[in-house]
């Protein structure tokens, strides 16, 4: 069972990702302080993305957009651990073996001071959405959620329009 926000504990990094100390999770994000999450981008197999609409009980951005699955990096975890587990709670999906790695995105004031590590895996679903966590998932083709970005459009999160802005500008995926 994932504990609650206020027991989350997570690793505190410094400027280069290094692990200087963990702190539980309301702390870090009232202090500002510098630490990891993943995003997963889930394709299925016609380019469509897999889109959640977060939840309205979750405490930062309810309500809106995201990144098909999400989440902090625990204290005793690393990236690709994070990512697996975050698939497997948020969506229901069980995958074998490394994450594909697209890129990362340094901790910045938009981003919460999150270390973002994003990864891209195919999947057609279905899927088991997480009840506490989201209130319902779509899929979207590019050229939408383009449109969507572009347009600065307030039921996207402000991370999922920094990392689709990142995404064309890195690898054209």
């Amino acid at each position: 069972m994932k504990p609650l926000p206020s027991q989350e504990l997570l690793a505190v990094v410094d400027e280069n990702d290094n692990v200087i100390g963990t702190c539980a999770r309301h702390i870090v994000h009232a202090s500002g302080m510098m630490h990891r999450a993943v995003h997963i981008l889930v394709f299925d197999d016609s380019g469509r993305l897999f889109l959640q609409k977060r939840s309205m009980l979750k405490d930062l951005n309810p309500g809106l957009w995201d990144t098909s699955a999400a989440g902090h990096v625990d204290a005793d975890e690393d990236y690709d651990g994070s990512a697996v587990r975050e698939l497997r709670e948020e969506l229901g999906v069980e995958h074998e073996g490394p994450l594909a790695r697209v890129f990362k995105i340094p901790p910045t004031a938009e981003n919460g001071m999150e270390f973002v590590q994003v990864y891209l895996v195919t999947h057609n679903g279905p899927f088991e959405l997480a009840a506490d966590e989201i209130d319902e998932g779509g899929w979207f083709g590019p050229d939408e959620i383009d449109a969507r970005v572009k347009a600065d459009d307030t039921n996207l999160t402000p991370t999922f329009k920094m990392l689709w802005r990142q995404r064309g500008a890195e690898s054209g995926l």
